[in-house]
């Protein structure tokens, strides 16, 4: 009996020696598995914060690329620019050369409605009209100089632009026909053009000023 009792009694200190052991091993376990799934997750975000960096390089080399391409163009509308005024600068420097070219001017006649010539839309040449030129050529005439005539047909505003320029060099032609048909001037002695109402002698917001409009421009040059 006191043997079966001390038996009794040793396995009872052996179980409270080894219990805490196998509490203790378990907890640690629990703990390591804890701080396992905590490590796979940061693991986990620090693949999401390099993936999103390494996106985010790729955006900014996109925009960096851009930029260059826009300053590119910038660069190359800057310079098709300056090409632009370099030949309108030399464009400007042959018309005045031409200018120079073209002679001295002996004379200038202004045929307008306000001296009684040209109507409103219309093209008839006027007998007022033909007068002057009559006139114009007898001045020539005893000049004796080798002349060439500019003819301008000019309007006012009243219709459209399109229609303005027609009716500008209905008009200069109206004065350079009766000029080859009456006074036997050569055509190739003559230049007819229209401005239409792109230049205007007077304002047109007033009769008298869109009557001086209505004109046709004859210069004489040697």
């Amino acid at each position: 009996m006191r043997v079966t009792m001390w038996r009794m009694a040793t396995l009872a200190a052996l179980i409270a020696l080894v219990a805490p052991a196998c509490a203790t091993r378990g907890f640690v376990r629990t703990e390591t598995a804890v701080v396992d799934a905590k490590i796979d997750t940061v693991a986990v975000s620090v693949e999401e914060v390099q993936e999103r960096a390494l996106q985010n390089e790729e955006q900014i080399a996109e925009v960096d690329q851009r930029a260059m391409a826009a300053g590119q163009s910038a660069q190359m509308a800057q310079a098709s620019a300056d090409g632009a005024a370099a030949a309108a600068g030399e464009v400007g420097v042959r018309v005045d050369e031409m200018a120079a070219r073209a002679g001295r001017l002996i004379l200038e006649v202004t045929l307008s409605e306000d001296q009684g010539n040209f109507a409103i839309g219309q093209d008839d040449l006027p007998d007022a009209a033909r007068a002057r030129l009559d006139q114009l050529i007898g001045q020539l005439a005893g000049d004796g100089q080798n002349e060439f005539i500019e003819i301008e047909g000019h309007t006012d505003n009243i219709g459209g632009a399109n229609f303005n320029l027609g009716l500008g060099m209905r008009r200069a032609e109206a004065v350079q026909r009766y000029l080859y048909e009456q006074h036997n001037v050569p055509l190739h002695k003559m230049s007819v053009y229209s401005y239409g109402e792109e230049r205007p002698a007077a304002p047109n917001d007033t009769a008298a000023g869109r009557a001086q409009n209505r004109r046709v421009v004859i210069r004489v040059r040697t």
